[in-house]
C-alpha cells in the first residue's frame, strides 16, 4: 500500500489536507479532555471521568432507566449497572422506585451527586472559556459551524453491502429520557447530539487508558 505519496497531485494534497485536520481536532481535543480532568480532580479526585459522564446524563436527563443511561453513553446495560453500583456506593445516586410502575426502579441522582456535576462543570466551563479566548470572535462561528458539518457527513453515511454509501438509519438509538437499548460503536446517530447528551465529556482519543470510556470505571 502506497499511501497518500502514491497518490496523483490532487489526492495527495486532499490527503495531507486531511491528516492536518485530523491532528488539528485531536490537537484540540486532548486539551479539552485535560480541562476535564483537571476541574474533575480539583473537586474530586476519587471520582472517574466516566463516572462524571454518567452523572451528567442523569442531571440532564432526570430519572431514567438502566437501558437508557446505557443508550445514552453507549455500552451495554450490564456495564452501565457497575457504574451505577459505584456511584450508589459514593451516595451521588440512587435506585428508587418508578413512579409510573412500581414494580421498575429508575436511577435518580443525589444532592451530592448534583453539587459534584455543578462545581466540576462551572470549573471545567471557566477552562474552556480561556482556551476559546485563542481564536478571534469573528473566527468561532465559520469553525463550529465546519466542524459540526464534518461531524454530520461522517455520522450520516454508512458503507452498504455493495460498498456504496447510503444514509445511516437513525431508528435504533435511545434518547435519555427513553426505553431503548444501547447500540455500543454503531455507526448511526448524530455525533455532535451524543457528545452533547454526555456534557461533552469525552475521552483522550491518544490516551488508551481512557479509551472507550467505562471499561475504566
Amino acid at each position: 500500500m502506497e499511501g497518500w505519496r502514491g497518490m496523483g497531485h490532487e489526492g495527495s494534497v486532499a490527503a495531507e489536507e486531511a491528516e492536518e485536520l485530523a491532528l488539528a481536532v485531536l490537537a484540540v481535543s486532548r486539551l479539552f479532555t485535560a480541562a476535564s480532568l483537571r476541574s474533575l480532580a480539583s473537586v474530586d479526585d476519587s471520582l472517574t471521568l466516566p463516572q462524571l459522564r454518567s452523572l451528567v446524563v442523569l442531571d440532564r436527563g432526570g430519572p431514567m432507566k438502566l437501558a437508557s443511561l446505557a443508550a445514552a453513553l453507549g455500552v451495554i446495560p450490564s456495564t452501565a449497572l457497575r457504574m451505577v453500583e459505584r456511584l450508589e456506593a459514593q451516595q451521588l445516586a440512587r435506585r428508587v422506585p418508578n413512579p409510573g410502575n412500581r414494580r421498575e426502579v429508575v436511577l435518580q441522582m443525589s444532592a451530592r451527586g448534583r453539587a459534584v456535576v455543578d462545581e466540576v462543570m462551572r470549573r471545567r466551563n471557566a477552562e474552556l472559556c480561556a482556551l476559546v479566548e485563542h481564536l478571534p470572535p469573528d473566527r468561532r462561528p465559520a469553525l463550529v459551524a465546519s466542524l459540526r458539518a464534518l461531524a454530520a457527513g461522517v455520522e450520516g453515511t454508512v458503507e452498504g453491502p455493495d460498498g456504496a454509501l447510503e444514509a445511516a438509519g437513525g431508528s435504533g438509538e435511545a434518547h435519555a429520557g427513553g426505553s431503548g437499548d444501547a447500540n455500543p460503536g454503531g455507526s448511526g446517530g448524530d455525533a455532535y447530539e451524543q457528545v452533547r447528551r454526555v456534557g461533552g465529556l469525552v475521552d483522550d482519543p491518544l490516551d488508551p487508558t481512557l479509551a472507550g470510556g467505562m471499561p475504566s470505571e
